[in-house]
């Protein structure tokens, strides 16, 4: 089950660039992990046929077409290649895609940092780890090992990864829980996200860029079941491991930063920026923070967009926070400025504009 979009669904039934792109400081390659936030259209390559946005109307404002982002248009690190003058990110299981030099996108909808989270609808962050080792091993034979190794050194990897971790033992009814206290089951996460950043980092990247989470009960969704009075066993434990996977996160990195000679990295507080125009729409542009523009019952938060026949649609998505239950293009389009250039409030100890510079 793909991140916001997983719930909805659980709750319901309970431009390609030529050779000659000019790059931001000396090619700077973007290769992107982790869950439907980042996820550009791994999933439509896999062969369960869940947990994928390749329908209508995904994608109808932008692209005219579905592409397997779960958004009406352009995701997060669409904007984010084009701050960097770079073309759209492919995925990685996009047949035909030999192209690495400006990266490589191995996000996943529904993914996790562990592998047991909805183990075999997804691609887990290790296996992406994996898609990334062999990515470089056909970099270096189109570009021999010292371009291989500038090209690594000098790109950004961008993560958005551990939501579907605190929600997959909700959906799926897991005993994992019951083995571990919230710290404990949170250390684990974030220790399995260290483990790659480590890996990655030992295969020469040195300049990464996180996310906070959002929080589960500003969703449609939770709206939805909250109203119905549904509210599933479990979600406020998910709610607690959510705040401590935020307030841990910036601790570890600070921590990798001191063992590990030329890591840089920006934290981006999506859970603060994501609330803001949550609970504000109007100063940011939007007319509603809390309805999906696509969706069935209240909120229109109990999923089915473009599956049930009875699924509403919004005139201009534009005008909403949330498409499906994730993001819509106008939402992320401002959420990828921020992380670009936004001042410390929302992340630090750098922006992706600063880090390219550190």
């Amino acid at each position: 089950m793909s991140c916001l979009f997983s719930l909805l669904i659980f709750f319901s039934c309970l431009l390609v660039s030529n050779s000659t792109t000019i790059k931001q400081n000396d090619d700077t390659a973007l290769f992107i992990f982790g869950d439907s936030l980042f996820d550009a259209g791994n999933n439509n390559y896999l062969k369960m046929d869940v947990n994928k946005a390749n329908f209508f109307p995904y994608g109808e404002t932008f692209f005219n077409h579905p592409t397997g982002r779960f958004s009406d248009g352009r995701i997060i690190p669409d904007f984010i290649a084009g701050y960097l003058n770079l073309p759209l990110i492919l995925p990685y299981l996009q047949p035909g895609n030999q192209e690495y030099t400006n990266g490589v996108n191995f996000a996943s909808g529904g993914a996790g940092a562990l592998v047991q989270t909805f183990q075999g609808y997804v691609i887990d962050l290790n296996t992406q780890l994996g898609y990334f080792k062999k990515v470089k091993k056909q970099l270096r034979k189109k570009l021999g090992h010292t371009e291989t190794e500038s090209l690594l050194a000098k790109a950004i990897y961008l993560f958005n990864i551990g939501l579907n971790d605190y929600a997959a033992p909700i959906q799926t009814n897991s005993t994992i829980l019951h083995h571990y206290t919230n710290q404990q089951f949170v250390g684990i996460v974030i220790g399995n996200l260290t483990a790659v950043v480590k890996e990655i980092y030992k295969n020469g990247g040195r300049r990464f860029g996180f996310s906070t989470l959002i929080e589960l009960g500003s969703s449609p969704a939770s709206r939805a079941f909250e109203q119905t009075n549904t509210t599933p066993i479990g979600f406020k434990e998910a709610e607690i491991q959510i705040h401590l996977h935020n307030k841990a996160l910036p601790k570890v990195l600070k921590d990798l930063k001191k063992d590990l000679g030329g890591f840089k990295y920006c934290i981006f507080d999506l859970h603060t920026s994501a609330s803001e125009r949550i609970n504000n729409p109007f100063k940011y542009g939007f007319k509603d923070g809390k309805s999906a523009c696509c969706g069935t019952g209240p909120f229109r938060g109990l999923g089915g967009c473009g599956v049930t026949k009875d699924y509403e649609l919004c005139e201009n998505p534009n005008d909403f926070v949330f498409f499906d239950g994730h993001p819509t293009e106008h939402f992320s389009n401002q959420i990828a400025k921020l992380m670009w250039s936004g001042n410390s409030k929302y992340t630090n100890p750098y922006n992706l504009k600063t880090l390219l510079e550190a």
